[in-house]
């Protein structure tokens, strides 16, 4: 996958934490540090937009329809 280098600025406590971390071995650099965090965050947003989506969900509506769609194909089923 083609990469690109992005420039930040971290206020110095948070570099000082960062580097912390390199030095403690949990991340190799700083760069691989910050992809991870970013993705992990990116990730959550997703999440939470899914959740977002799903809370506008009918729960009656949706219960109804599938019970709808199961009755219908349960007429169809094949007897054993």
């Amino acid at each position: 996958m083609a990469r690109s280098k992005v420039a930040i600025s971290l206020d110095e406590t948070m570099l000082a934490r960062l580097d912390r971390l390199v030095r403690e071995r949990v991340f190799p650099n700083r760069s691989r540090a910050i992809q991870e965090a970013v993705s992990e965050k990116l990730q959550r947003l997703e999440r939470n937009r899914l959740a977002r989506e799903c809370a506008k969900l009918d729960p009656g509506f949706e219960k109804a329809l599938a019970e709808e769609g199961l009755s219908r194909e349960l007429t169809e089923w094949p007897e054993y």
